[in-house]
């Protein structure tokens, strides 16, 4: 059980935790603080500040105003309580004060608690990479009549990251009230619209010659916001001090999305190569010629002059690989080959592994724990493949299954 603190428990994103909480078995609301702190009937005690508060707390969570951050971080750090902070409107002074205190405390901070919106992030990133100099890039995005801060936290994010993504070449320009002049090809437009109860709405807009690319991520309810706020006091409440964000949880949360294994394929090891570039070629040279795929390559380091080199292949081109290595015997009479046909390739993949340290020994150690031998193995940055006997394919999988929980 997560014992949490909800920092302006009587606000609509506040009232809009402690109602998922509620409905989480491993989270408890030990207190709420609010500056109105009898606004709400709340089914836990509700403070008028942080000091009034006693109770224990495994983390913070705050959806408050910028002007109570300073106040938040020494409570937190003086207790030594993780925080996760969802408060938009900061000053790069507020910034500085969040930096400071993550060196003491684990504090997760983002201006968005959406997964959407966080998908979203790396979309525009991607899409500003391909086309982003070529078209006009446009941020709008509305919100209820009583948000205070404007533009909003994650349009600001959207922006940084687009600009960042194109080295930081555009200037933002809010709105372009009273402007009489054409759009510069630098700018990056950002623009707030407040009305109703809108939770909350973004779109990036890429405009260019006849044809427009929208990003748009709508928020229906608050309820998204919640829940990513106490995913995100799990993730937190276990790490070191540090600052952390919803791409840190979401990395860790796909660091491993997929287990694929694949019976069709053959292996094929050549022994005592000449650790000559040329040598390496011609073997390379010679698959080719017989119009063989090959797929997982590995290379042992040189050994007295020689190298040994591994090679998957679709099993249907196992015979025509032997007769391509045993026409080099003549130029290279010192090779020899060894070959099996009963393997299974094993892929684990996840677009989060490339910023999550520790997944190959996680593999080296299950393989291990069931008695499994890899025969190769070559990795990417966010794929490892390997081969194992095929006897051992479901035994291996049932056990990455479990370990990875997929």
């Amino acid at each position: 059980m997560i014992n949490v603190i909800i920092h302006g428990c009587n606000g609509r994103m506040g009232q809009a935790v402690a109602a998922a909480a509620a409905a989480d078995p491993t989270i408890q609301v030990a207190a709420g603080v609010d500056k109105f702190p009898d606004k709400e009937n709340n089914p836990f005690p509700a403070y008028g500040s942080l000091e009034e508060c006693s109770e224990d707390a495994d983390v913070i969570i705050d959806f408050s105003i910028p002007a109570a951050l300073p106040n938040l971080l020494d409570y937190a750090v003086n207790r030594n309580i993780p925080v996760v902070i969802a408060t938009t409107g900061f000053s790069n002074d507020d910034f500085g004060l969040i930096g400071k205190a993550s060196q003491s405390i684990p504090v997760f901070q983002s201006a968005n608690m959406s997964l959407g919106v966080n998908v979203m992030l790396e979309l525009a990133k991607n899409a500003a990479l391909a086309i982003g100099s070529l078209f006009d890039i446009e941020i709008i995005e509305q919100h209820h009549n009583q948000k205070l801060d404007s533009p909003s936290g994650t349009a600001y994010a959207l922006a940084d990251a687009i600009n960042e993504t194109l080295l930081n070449s555009k200037n933002y320009v809010y709105g372009r009230f009273s402007k009489h002049d054409k759009r510069s090809k630098s700018e990056i437009g950002i623009h707030a619209v407040r009305g109703g109860t809108i939770p909350g709405e973004h779109t990036v807009l890429f405009a260019g010659n006849d044809e427009v690319l929208k990003i748009t991520h709508t928020a229906f309810s608050r309820r998204i916001f919640a829940l990513g706020a106490l995913n995100a006091c799990k993730y937190v409440v276990t790490k070191p001090p540090g600052l952390y964000n919803m791409k840190d949880m979401l990395t860790q949360q796909t660091a491993v999305t997929n287990i694929s294994s694949s019976n069709r394929e053959a292996l094929v090891t050549i022994n005592d190569v000449p650790y000559d570039a040329y040598a390496v070629a011609a073997i390379f040279q010679s698959l080719a010629k017989q119009n063989i795929n090959i797929d997982m390559i590995s290379q042992t380091a040189p050994v007295d002059g020689k190298i040994n080199i591994s090679f998957s292949l679709p099993r249907e081109d196992l015979q025509k690989a032997v007769t391509a290595v045993n026409e080099l015997q003549s130029a290279y009479p010192a090779i020899s080959l060894n070959t099996n046909g009963h393997i299974v390739k094993l892929s684990v993949e996840g677009t989060g592994m490339e910023h999550q340290p520790g997944i190959a020994a996680k593999i080296f150690t299950i393989m291990a724990e069931q008695n499994i031998s890899i025969k190769a193995i070559t990795t990417s940055e966010t794929k490892v493949s390997y081969i194992i006997e095929r006897q051992d394919e479901k035994k291996a999988l049932e056990a990455l299954m479990m370990a990875f929980e997929l």
